[in-house]
């Protein structure tokens, strides 16, 4: 006899934590709100069909609430039979059900097998890295290693992120912080974006900054001397070079500093009030439009997990030089990025947003915006930087996304790829040059826009 699972308590805690009303989250189940509140009250049992939903909506925030053994499998499994990077068609949740209750080690063994998958194509990227950055040692720069650090970690600290929420929720002023618990003054100098005095006690900011950039200054400043004891003690147990340890601790310092500014419980519901709307939480929070963009690309807190989002930042050359994607999507790490992709052409067109519907070559929709940004010298004869930042989703999480009403979606999407080397489109215009290990294949009677075609 099947078990019947009373636990509206459990989805009406994960409707909190998500900030959704009854109908908003009946929707995305497929389900009517009365049918939802009955469950929510305990007067109706999670029939299987319901448990599969939440899960297939809900994979990271349902998992984190409901940890049972089975639950877990079903999420994990509902991801492998739906993944459109496996051909050839999904497997409808309802059946992948039926296979975990009847044969669990037949289901444990295909998400096994999907995770060894998941993983191969992750070193394929890396591989197509290396041979991009004409290196095939294993040896990493140490901003390689740190790159590769908030990777790992997902781009969240949970230590940091938690004292630097307690701090940041007091309302006190950083600044008056800065002052009381360690006597340091911020004054104005030039040349630097910031600059501090240890022996004198002086922060020095440059006044031809923005407010947003001064404010965060004083907030990494404050996060050194607040956190230095634990951000020490992190850097060293992380990275193996004195380099990449001290690179780091700059980084921690400035994740501390966005943590202190946008607290995470705080910025979290703000954003799902606004349904991320950047402009929105900048001015909220006082934060620049980068800033805002990197901050919701940090909110992986179990069991509080915002929306999953990538986010990077690419400089006029094309170069990536901020990336983290807590997404199925993974950036080339030495440059190539796709030309297709919005990001390139914001970078050109400063102060607007543009907003892409994107399809990868394994199938996965993303709905993204992109913003150029420029960035004063404070000086005539030093150009300003000019670069543009993304932020984008899956398109599952479109409704939550205020940068996806005006696109089409599961319309017609842009296909974009990762880098050309192990891109398998036959068909791009834009190819820069055919994917690695290919076997060319060249008619002296016709060509394309491409001059060759590969298998």
């Amino acid at each position: 006899m099947t078990r019947r699972i009373f636990a509206g308590h459990r989805v009406r805690d994960l409707r909190h934590v998500l900030a959704l009303g009854q109908a908003e989250m009946a929707a995305r189940l497929r389900i009517s709100a009365s049918y939802l509140s009955q469950i929510e009250n305990g007067d109706r049992p999670i029939t299987p069909a319901v448990l599969a939903a939440l899960g297939e909506a809900f994979p990271a925030d349902w998992a984190a609430i409901d940890p049972q053994e089975e639950t877990s499998l079903l999420i994990d499994a509902v991801e492998a039979a739906t993944d459109p990077s496996v051909p050839p068609a999904r497997i409808e949740p309802e059946i992948v059900r039926r296979g975990v209750k009847q044969q669990p080690l037949l289901a444990r063994r295909m998400v096994a097998l999907h995770s060894a998958f998941r993983r191969s194509q992750e070193q394929l990227r890396v591989l197509d890295d290396r041979y991009d950055s004409g290196s095939g040692e294993p040896a990493r720069l140490p901003w390689e290693e740190v790159r590769d650090w908030f990777h790992t970690e997902q781009n969240y600290v949970d230590a940091i992120d938690r004292e630097a929420e307690r701090i940041g929720a007091s309302g006190e002023a950083l600044e008056a912080r800065l002052a009381e618990r360690f006597g340091v003054q911020v004054a104005t100098g030039t040349g630097l974006l910031r600059a501090y005095d240890p022996a004198a006690r002086i922060l020095h900011v440059d006044p031809s900054q923005p407010p947003e950039t001064t404010r965060f200054s004083i907030a990494h400043q404050l996060a050194r001397l607040e956190f230095a004891e634990l951000i020490g003690d992190i850097a060293h147990r992380g990275i193996e070079s004195a380099a990449g340890r001290e690179l780091l601790s700059a980084g921690l310092a400035n994740y501390a500093a966005g943590a202190l500014l946008m607290p995470y419980a705080g910025f979290r519901a703000a954003a799902r009030e606004v349904r991320h709307d950047i402009d929105r939480l900048r001015q909220r929070f006082g934060v620049s439009f980068e800033q805002a963009c990197h901050r919701l690309s940090t909110l992986q807190r179990p069991g509080a997990a915002g929306v999953p989002f990538f986010f990077c930042r690419v400089d006029m050359a094309g170069n990536i030089t901020k990336r983290h994607s807590a997404t199925r999507l993974q950036f080339a790490q030495f440059g190539g990025a796709c030309p297709l992709w919005i990001v390139h052409e914001a970078v050109a067109i400063p102060d607007r947003i543009l907003v892409q519907l994107a399809e990868t070559p394994d199938g996965v929709r993303y709905v993204s915006m992109a913003k150029g940004l420029v960035k004063p010298s404070g000086s005539y004869i030093r150009a300003p930087r000019r670069y543009a930042v993304a932020l984008g989703c899956e398109e599952s999480h479109a409704p939550d996304f205020i940068y996806a009403d005006g696109l089409r979606t599961g319309g017609v999407a842009t296909p974009i790829g990762t880098s050309c080397r192990i891109c398998p489109r036959h068909d791009c215009d834009q190819r820069a040059f055919p994917p690695a290990g290919s076997e060319i294949r060249i008619d002296a009677d016709a060509r394309g826009t491409v001059p060759y075609d590969f298998r």
